[in-house]
């Protein structure tokens, strides 16, 4: 293959600080940066007229959000990537220090918090979900960033000027799909659901932001995972597909549902 021009991966440290025997990585950097980032941003909508929850509700939330990341997109991974290891190695499936993590099994923790906070809280579901759909594109565009750090998740062989060459990915130069996802899932992904929610017209349309998050990511999620390299352990399924767009198809049929109920109410 003729490669004119590449980037090599730069030599970066996988551990972002350390202090004494305690060393923290980039990638867990990133959840906590995106997980503040997110708080502080649900904290400022709340200032927003007639807000879904108050100040106390979304301090509290939070708590939830974090427990059903993790717990969520460990079991997600457990079971959507790599069920056969884990059901012979149960104990592994506790060791989330050793990665592995599903964006789609996070998501639905954190639809299974908000329908049970919501419902303890007596707050209004979809309400609160167009309010932490906001949020959840930063979390995305910091995740992804720390995947790029880690040299993980690359994309598939090519020829465009801007490819990268992996540590783990071989001699020949790699779409960065992870700063795809970071760009569309992260930043404009964000823009695009700040704007609807910051006009009261949309926020007066339950479940218009949150589905429009939803199929936003499952298009941007669908799309990139034609240059996105397959897990070795899966490669590709039918029809050429991957195990990324079989579960980021239904999560766009949601958003597109929940959009047009909104447009219709």
């Amino acid at each position: 293959m003729p490669v004119l021009s590449y980037f090599t991966f730069p030599n970066i440290d996988p551990v972002a600080i350390s202090l004494g025997p305690l060393a923290i990585r980039w990638y867990a950097l990133a959840y906590i940066v995106g997980l503040v980032l997110g708080w502080r941003l649900l904290v400022r909508l709340v200032r927003l007229p007639d807000p879904p929850m108050s100040k106390i509700d979304v301090d509290d939330f939070v708590t939830w959000a974090i427990a059903a990341v993790i717990i969520g997109g460990r079991l997600g991974y457990v079971t959507f990537y790599n069920f056969d290891y884990f059901s012979s190695h149960p104990l592994e499936i506790l060791y989330v220090w050793q990665g592995g993590m599903s964006f789609h099994g996070g998501l639905i923790g954190v639809i299974v918090a908000e329908v049970l906070f919501c419902r303890q809280r007596k707050l209004p579901l979809l309400r609160v979900a167009d309010m932490v759909a906001v949020a959840a594109p930063l979390g995305l565009f910091f995740g992804r960033v720390a995947n790029f750090v880690n040299a993980e998740l690359f994309g598939r062989v090519t020829e465009v000027p801007w490819g990268v060459i992996f540590p783990a990915g071989g001699p020949l130069p790699r779409h960065p799909s992870q700063l795809y996802e970071a760009a569309l899932e992260g930043v404009v992904l964000f823009a695009l659901v700040y704007w609807l929610y910051s006009r009261p017209q949309f926020r007066a349309k339950p479940g218009l932001v949150a589905g429009t998050f939803l199929a936003g990511y499952g298009a941007v999620r669908f799309g990139i995972e034609l240059v996105r390299e397959p897990d070795a352990h899966i490669g590709l399924l039918s029809l050429g597909s991957t195990m990324g767009q079989w579960l980021s198809l239904p999560v766009l049929l949601v958003g597109a549902f929940l959009v047009i109920r909104a447009r219709r109410a």
